[in-house]
């Protein structure tokens, strides 16, 4: 009985001592050297880039942030005219934070799980950065001379070389995955994997099985789930998913009404750079091509409520062929179906529908489609 009662005391001294709800959080902040009275901003990122979430300031070198939080997410402190920000994740618990004045982006974070695995893979991956930029700097006149005379062995050579580093670099995200899947940054190495041009979607997809249900719960969790579920969809080899949206006009258009002897399925945007410069290489292709059977359709994934930038950037490029949009930017149904996660990207379909090739570029292209017409 005695032994029950002390079990009972320890546990109610427990939770008598825990600062902090469930969807409750404190940020708990060193800041050395910072006068009183400087402001320190919480803030996040959404899809209209870095917005403010509170405002605290510093006292006797420590200041505090406390709040609710729903899901975890990557936030950011920054400094009142202090260059750079101090990463860290919110999640719900006591979070401890060291801001170190002159190298803010250096902050160490710690107190709950997912910021404790933070620091210790920035700090892994660091350690790889400087190797890389070691390399680079003890190279770049080699690099630069074999650029001079076009020497193609050596800048192949040395880009092999480079690449190392990232594959080390990606290894050790999915490394992380493997070892922490209660750690919010799995979600997020997840979701940059999908976009490895060489993913493997069968490790893609075991991995995400492996993660906490608290994780696979969230908003990202389910999205990652959708986009997860959507692998092999508009694969080489398959059926190009219909669709139909407005064209500038507002008439519904489908795919399937768009076929030609070959297509070209095209999503881009007006504010997409690489886009806008790999056009004149399409029109120029389309002029040669379209009389002999060639038809392309572009996907904009131009945001809502820019539907004029998105008929300026037709006109100004000579976009002479089907256009649609919904206008809806990444949240685009049309590249959810296509599983398009960065653009520019280009689905070549035979004249049933077939995806034949995907995100040719240039000659490359060119090459295809001329003998796909026989011309």
């Amino acid at each position: 009985m005695k032994k029950v009662l002390l079990l009972l005391l320890v546990t109610a001294s427990f939770v008598s001592c825990k600062k902090v709800a469930d969807g409750e959080f404190i940020i708990t902040g060193k800041a050395d050297g910072i006068a009183n009275g400087v402001a320190v901003y919480l803030q996040k990122q959404d899809s209209t880039g870095i917005v403010p979430v509170d405002t605290v300031k510093v006292e006797n070198g420590k200041f505090k942030f406390e709040g609710k939080v729903k899901e975890p997410g990557i936030h950011f402190i920054q400094v009142d005219k202090i260059d750079g920000k101090a990463v860290l994740i919110l999640e719900s618990g006591e979070i401890v934070m060291n801001v170190r004045k002159d190298t803010i982006t250096k902050s160490k974070v710690s107190g709950t799980f997912s910021n404790d695995k933070l620091t210790s893979f920035l700090d892994d991956s660091q350690k790889i950065q400087k190797r890389m930029i070691a390399f680079q700097k003890a190279n770049m006149a080699k690099f630069n001379e074999a650029q001079s005379k076009q020497d193609t062995a050596t800048i192949n050579s040395l880009m092999k070389e480079n690449n190392v580093f990232q594959k080390e670099s990606f290894k050790l995200q999915m490394d992380h995955i493997e070892k922490y899947p209660k750690s919010y940054l799995s979600l997020l190495f997840l979701q940059q994997a999908l976009n490895q041009p060489d993913k493997d979607d069968a490790k893609i997809k075991k991995l995400f099985e492996t993660l906490d249900p608290s994780l696979k719960d969230t908003k990202e969790g389910k999205k990652l789930k959708k986009s997860i579920e959507s692998l092999g969809a508009a694969a080489i080899g398959t059926m190009a998913p219909d669709f139909s949206a407005p064209n500038v006009d507002g008439k519904m258009v489908s795919l399937k009404e768009s076929l030609g002897k070959v297509t070209i399925v095209d999503f881009w945007a007006s504010w997409c750079g690489p886009c806008r410069a790999e056009n004149p290489n399409v029109v120029a292709l389309y002029n040669e091509f379209h009389a002999k059977g060639l038809n392309i359709i572009g996907v904009s994934l131009d945001k809502e409520g820019e539907a004029a930038k998105w008929k300026e950037a037709i006109a100004k490029d000579g976009l002479t062929w089907t256009e649609v949009s919904n206008l809806k930017f990444w949240q685009d149904p049309i590249a959810m179906k296509y599983n398009v996660k960065s653009i520019p990207a280009t689905f070549l379909l035979d004249a049933t529908g077939k995806i034949i090739a995907k995100d040719l570029r240039g000659a490359e292209l060119k090459a295809k489609v001329a003998s796909l017409l026989g011309a």
